[in-house]
């Protein structure tokens, strides 16, 4: 089963769910841990894996043998993305920009196109324990990231337990990491920006067809509109975690939630066993 974590907004405490719901599991079942936030990966810094494996991750970007190239303009034409142009007796390839569909190299009529590898980051796997966990980090200056998410994703083992840290907000790479997923936790704060990105993450999840829930952080400050808002949309909270400065410090400190209180251990076992009910109806549901 894979479960994604995602949020409208940065800082609403996904990694804070991710973390402590692996933790909270690893003594009932095999669990793996991916980290899709790939621009801002964190999960490493709470699970603290021993790395034993580093994949350098690269997509496919043009490369014009000007030799050949009679300046048509059909690459430029065809690109959709702008990552390719003929100006004057000039190919300009913007690398960065491309998204390596290989569409240029097919509509080059000279053949004067071909392909090379341009590396995007490093995806780095290891164990946390009974955890496996994987993540990746994209290069400094990379616009693309979901690529090397799809490369995360691609460690996904089967028989087991997958929990996923999506990035934050609704654009493409945090489809890129809710998509095919079984289940969606939704990480929200009840605060104005919470609730209107919690919006924009529930329009996204229902656009994609996947079984969700909503879990409110810091549940104890701002007012209670996400919650009504919940409510009026038919929208399951499953867990609501208080606001508490200790908790705060511990999040500092590196630490997860059960591991400094381990009375939340229940609390995490629960919503585990809370998604896995709606899982199973969903499929119930779907099958019919």
């Amino acid at each position: 089963m894979i479960v994604t974590v995602a949020s409208g907004k940065g800082g609403t405490g996904k990694t804070t769910i991710t973390t402590n719901l692996a933790l909270a599991l690893q003594d009932f079942m095999s669990v793996q841990v991916l980290d899709c936030d790939v621009e801002e990966p964190n999960v490493h810094l709470f699970l603290n894996p021993k790395i034993n494996n580093e994949k350098e991750v690269s997509i496919p970007v043009p490369l014009v043998d000007e030799t050949k190239c009679n300046n048509c303009g059909k690459c430029g034409d065809f690109c959709a993305f702008n990552a390719i142009a003929v100006v004057g007796d000039k190919v300009i390839t913007f690398p960065e920009m491309c998204h390596g569909c290989g569409g240029c190299t097919i509509v080059c009529p000279s053949g004067a196109i071909t392909e090379k590898e341009n590396r995007i980051g490093v995806v780095f796997s290891g164990n946390a324990g009974k955890l496996d966990v994987s993540y990746g980090k994209i290069d400094v200056g990379v616009p693309l990231a979901p690529p090397l998410i799809e490369a995360v994703k691609e460690l996904n083992e089967n028989d087991c337990l997958t929990l996923i840290d999506a990035p934050p907000g609704t654009s493409c790479p945090v489809v890129a990491a809710v998509k095919d997923s079984d289940f969606c936790l939704l990480v929200t704060e009840p605060t104005p920006f919470g609730l209107n990105d919690l919006k924009l993450a529930v329009g996204m999840v229902r656009e994609l067809g996947i079984p969700f829930a909503v879990v409110i952080n810091r549940s104890t400050l701002g007012d209670t509109r996400v919650e009504r808002y919940c409510q009026e949309e038919g929208i399951p909270v499953l867990l609501k975690i208080p606001f508490d400065k200790k908790f705060a410090a511990t999040y500092a400190s590196g630490r997860c939630l059960i591991q400094d209180y381990p009375e939340w251990n229940e609390a995490f076992i629960n919503l585990w066993k809370e998604i896995e009910r709606r899982v199973q109806q969903h499929a119930g549901a779907t099958s019919n």
